[in-house]
């Protein structure tokens, strides 16, 4: 009996202790921006991509080549031009002074496939999110396109804990999110606007 008693207090303490975290305060961070403002985004080429190069009048210069991972690509009359971090318009200049040896005054165009950009660009989940992954950024994508494409939350996510990691003006800020309102609520109000390198950290809960 005595053994039953001492069990029984050892788990009246546990739950005691759970239930003081609960209600201890946690980590708040300013709220993160719903819109973007007056943010402007530009494309760059990344590792990855496929990038379509029309010369005109040149078509056996023309063709479709893609960027290594050490961010260069090989065309034909050109080796190791570096092409990841610019935008197709500053690639295809480059690209017409370096045909400027060969070619009398060239024009190119650059098209990108596929998409992937530079590393630093893509938005990250982390944690406890259905499908953890890195995405590609979108002009506009909004916190509610993100966790659709990530598949939720799981059953251990503490939604409304979660924060976005993003650094503005070369510093890191830590923005809260509020998920669990977002997807289980649907408070419009708690979808806000994502950035390019934005990491979405969603931690785990308690109990």
């Amino acid at each position: 009996m005595f053994t039953i008693n001492k069990r029984i207090a050892r788990v009246g303490m546990v739950l005691a202790v759970a239930a003081m975290a609960g209600c201890s305060s946690p980590p708040t961070y300013p709220p993160a921006p719903t819109q973007t403002g007056s943010y402007d985004w530009n494309y760059l080429v990344g590792p990855g991509d496929s990038v379509q190069v029309f010369v005109w009048r040149n078509p056996e210069v023309s063709g479709s080549f893609p960027v290594r991972p050490d961010g260069k690509m090989t065309m034909n009359l050109v080796e190791d031009i570096q092409a990841s971090g610019k935008t197709p318009s500053q690639l295809a200049r480059d690209i017409e002074k370096a045909l400027a040896k060969y070619i009398q005054e060239p024009i190119v165009t650059v098209i990108v496939a596929g998409g992937i950009g530079p590393f630093d660009q893509q938005i990250r989940v982390v944690g406890e999110a259905a499908k953890p992954q890195a995405l590609n950024y979108r002009e506009k994508m909004s916190l509610v396109d993100l966790m659709i494409a990530v598949g939720g939350l799981t059953d251990f996510a503490a939604g409304n804990k979660a924060y976005i990691l993003r650094t503005v003006d070369g510093k890191q800020e830590r923005l809260g999110v509020r998920l669990e309102d977002l997807l289980k609520g649907g408070d419009v109000s708690a979808n806000v606007a994502m950035r390019p390198g934005d990491v979405l950290v969603v931690p785990e809960s308690l109990f």
